[in-house]
């Protein structure tokens, strides 16, 4: 019994490929059943991102065999050629299987080390594989033991501490500067992709009020009715910047929104309460001059910039901890996995050897109660369950000799001590 992840991600090919061999959640159970009745997986989970497509299951067949057959199954189920696949595929086998997926679960993994979304992405993955039945002891454990092992290192490291990207690094500076952020009025200028990541951090830290300007109101009012924002054109932003505590704008523009004039007047309407101005545009759609005014805190893309990279050096030596962590917890996995392999071996073995047991019993019994000489039976009894125990050892013995496989034969001389010295 093997453990086994078998994907494709970021690093390995261009989402024009990725986006071939991703699951949807309307194919995902359709798929995994296939995993287990076409591929003969005994357990299987299926992990599908934007970044990343992984397959884990369990398998008895070797390596190269599996291999094989995987690639011609994805090939055959998304109708994509191997020779696309085939290249951008990264196989991991027993405890580097292991490893990858705890080390994924971290974001260990991830195009943003340490990125949380992740963890919750692999918990999608195994509810979904348990509603399909394709989840079993060996996936169940080593599922939660993954989940744990994210938790310590969230727990134990700083790894998702540090802000790494813009959007991030602009709500946590004003998080900085305004002890509650609950209290505070946001303007958003623009309504683009970072734009639209700096709301939804605001939003998931309760922010007070949310006013989104932008050129189009349309797409504005997209992003605002998820969060519950007001929307304004960039020709109201006068009128409404001087009730706004953060000032956030990331637009096309090429010449500045927002002037030193226009700042002036919304201090004055303040009453010289602070302003914190994030400037994420390039060409910048603040004035350089904003800057130089009292009661206001203003940070270009180049101030973030500066901030993501002392962040992303903290993240380095967490990650640096957190691989220690997954080399422990991969490491008590297989020994728990080899302990799970080596019982049921005892147990077949030991089963076996009763089993035949109790066949050669009966028949002697019977041999007795048709008067048979007692002392026959006994002795026929005997050498049958000899020769039977002797059969499997003895052929393994022969086959190491001939093959001239002399670890083996040391290994089997230790196994039925054969070297053992009568007393």
């Amino acid at each position: 019994m093997s453990i086994f992840a078998v994907g494709i991600n970021h690093k390995t090919a261009p989402v024009s490929v990725r986006e071939k061999v991703a699951f949807t959640p309307d194919n995902l159970t359709h798929a995994l059943q296939e995993m287990l009745e076409q591929l003969n997986c005994k357990e299987a989970a299926i992990l599908s991102t934007c970044n990343r497509t992984e397959l884990y299951f369990v398998q008895d067949k070797p390596l190269s065999e599996v291999q094989q057959h995987i690639t011609g199954w994805l090939e055959n189920y998304h109708n994509v050629p191997a020779s696309m696949i085939s290249p951008t595929l990264y196989w991991h086998h027993n405890q580097q299987a292991v490893n990858h997926m705890m080390r994924v679960a971290c974001g260990l993994d991830s195009l943003i080390l340490g990125e949380p979304q992740i963890l919750g992405q692999m918990k999608q993955a195994y509810s979904q594989a348990k509603a399909a039945g394709s989840m079993q002891m060996v996936m169940e454990r080593l599922f939660q033991r993954t989940f744990g092992v994210a938790k310590q290192v969230r727990t134990e490291t700083e790894i998702g501490t540090s802000a790494v990207s813009v959007a991030f690094a602009a709500v946590s500076l004003a998080k900085h500067i305004f002890a509650k952020l609950e209290k505070s009025n946001v303007l958003l200028i623009g309504a683009g992709e970072t734009i639209e990541l700096v709301a939804k951090h605001l939003y998931d830290n309760k922010v007070g009020k949310i006013t989104v300007a932008n050129r189009t109101v349309a797409r504005a009012q997209e992003m605002a009715t998820s969060i519950g924002a007001d929307v304004i054109t960039l020709a109201q932003i006068p009128e409404h910047i001087g009730n706004a505590d953060i000032v956030i704008s990331s637009t096309g523009s090429t010449l500045p929104i927002i002037g030193k004039g226009m700042i002036e007047s919304a201090l004055e309407k303040r009453r010289h309460r602070p302003i914190f101005m994030v400037d994420i545009a390039v060409p910048r759609d603040i004035e350089e001059q904003v800057g130089e005014l009292e009661d206001v805190f203003l940070y270009t893309v180049d101030d973030l910039q500066g901030i993501i990279a002392q962040n992303m050096e903290n993240r380095r030596k967490a990650a640096e901890q957190a691989e220690k962590i997954v080399g422990n917890q991969s490491d008590d996995f297989m020994a728990w996995l080899r302990g799970l392999n080596t019982q049921d071996a005892v147990i077949s073995y030991r089963n076996q050897c009763l089993s035949k047991r109790d066949e050669l019993l009966y028949k002697a019994k019977q041999q007795l109660a048709n008067n048979k000489d007692p002392e026959a039976v006994l002795a026929e009894m005997a050498t049958k369950l000899t020769n039977n125990l002797m059969h499997a050892p003895t052929r393994a013995i022969q086959q190491a000799a001939q093959g001239g496989e002399l670890d083996k034969i040391i290994y089997l001389h230790d196994v039925f001590d054969l070297d053992k010295k009568d007393n």
